[in-house]
């Protein structure tokens, strides 16, 4: 009767301290090591009942504990055993018991990580000699880490994953003989990076690559829409060029015209002079040009190629861009514009350079005198006059030339001066 009442004794202490054991939770301190690591190749050996392998299983991505030593180990598998039919496979529970089969010298403890520290695991298995202790996560989605637990003496700790760590207890749980050697692998730098910072480095870039991507998008959309109108606007302008050039004024030039006199302006596009049955087209601004010449400056310009003058604002066609020679003449501005600069030109000229005229030798040729002719003298301009035309060379600074005016210029140009200069 008295062993019956020492037996239900026990039962009730363990009852009471058990739920204590399983459901305290202690400060698990994971340090992250800022320093080196060292990882730790496991093999994992299903042995027979005559000891032979029959299975291996081998991982390369455990790591040893921060204060563990860094050295090889091997020994049989060996969980904790039972407590009033409750298995603490944390090993943080005071009553925590490893059974270790006789004459085994060499054996390493399985334990999972959680509710108490690193340090509390490896000192309960290493108080019934443990070799090694293996620690197996308890999240699939972590990695392993280099563990903290100062204090825990020779015991090699090593952290292995979750996956593996549930595939040896399978092996032990269906009663296997599983052999385990654990040696060091690779030395390597810590992770620096936090998950927390990983996560914001993450979102940070893909939130950059959607902005980038955005702002590609709209620049390609941009373009595409300016080119379009711009595609848009040329059609338009060439319409209305072509408009414009319908309503201009068009004849053949004949004997008598005044085209075909000497003295007439040659066409300004190609340079030649009018000759008879020249189709000539004459513009708003009265200036006169071959047709086959101005007709296609105009379709692409839709401006007079010598005052500039806007052939469709002149006629009152509108589009709704301007030519791509705009500039905004009204004929009365033209007319005056002309004369004004003309004036101020040969105005600008005397103030720099003495000119003097002096007639040409009879030769019976329309040429430029020679030098020997003509002996120049620094800062002038010799003027040499034919019948219709007159040219002129400058024998001063760098900006000489030769030009060719119409004598009506000349004797208006003369006159100026000597107003100026009186």
């Amino acid at each position: 009767m008295q062993k019956r009442r020492s037996g239900c004794l026990l039962a009730l202490v363990l009852a009471l301290a058990l739920p204590r054991c399983v459901v305290s939770v202690g400060a698990e301190k994971t340090v992250v090591n800022k320093e080196e690591y060292y990882s730790a190749t496991v093999n994992a050996t299903v042995l027979d009942h005559k000891g032979s392998p029959k299975r291996m299983i081998s991982k390369d991505d455990g790591r040893y504990g921060q204060n563990s030593p860094k050295a090889d180990a091997k020994g049989i598998v060996i969980t904790p055993s039972a407590v009033n039919g409750v298995v603490d496979m944390q090993g943080c529970c005071p009553y925590t018991r490893f059974v270790v089969p006789p004459k085994t010298t060499h054996w390493v403890a399985l334990l999972q990580r959680g509710k108490c520290t690193f340090k509390e695991k490896i000192l309960r298995a290493a108080t019934f000699n443990a070799s090694a202790v293996l620690i197996y996560n308890n999240s699939s989605k972590e990695d392993t880490v280099t563990m903290a637990h100062e204090g825990t003496g020779d015991t090699v700790a090593v952290m292995i994953t979750e996956s593996f760590g549930k595939d040896i207890l399978a092996l032990v749980e269906r009663n296997e003989t599983v052999l385990v050697s654990v040696a060091v692998g690779q030395r390597g730098a810590a992770k620096n990076m936090n998950r927390g910072s990983l996560v914001f480095v993450s979102i940070s870039f893909i939130v950059l690559m959607i902005i980038s991507s955005a702002w590609l998008i709209f620049y390609f959309i941009q373009k595409i829409r300016d080119s379009s109108a711009r595609d848009r606007s040329q059609r338009q302008l060439g319409a209305a060029a072509k408009k414009a050039i319908s309503k201009l004024t068009t004849r053949t030039v004949k004997r008598g015209d005044k085209e075909t006199d000497p003295d007439f302006n040659h066409c300004a596009v190609c340079i030649e002079s009018y000759q008879l049955n020249d189709v000539v087209r004459i513009l708003p601004c009265k200036h006169v040009f071959h047709k086959m010449c101005v007709d296609p400056w105009l379709n692409e310009h839709c401006t007079c190629p010598m005052c500039k003058l806007n052939i469709l604002k002149a006629l009152g066609i509108t589009p709704n861009l301007p030519c791509v020679d705009n500039v905004a003449f009204d004929m009365d501005h033209l007319s005056r514009g002309q004369a004004s600069s003309q004036r101020a030109a040969l105005v600008d000229l005397s103030s720099e350079m003495n000119v003097s005229l002096e007639p040409l030798r009879h030769s019976g040729s329309a040429q430029l005198p020679t030098d020997t002719e003509l002996p120049p003298r620094a800062g002038e301009i010799n003027i040499a006059v034919t019948s219709g035309h007159f040219f002129s060379r400058n024998t001063g600074p760098p900006r000489s030339a030769v030009c060719e005016m119409e004598l009506p210029d000349i004797q208006a140009s003369l006159n100026m001066y000597d107003d100026n200069k009186s």
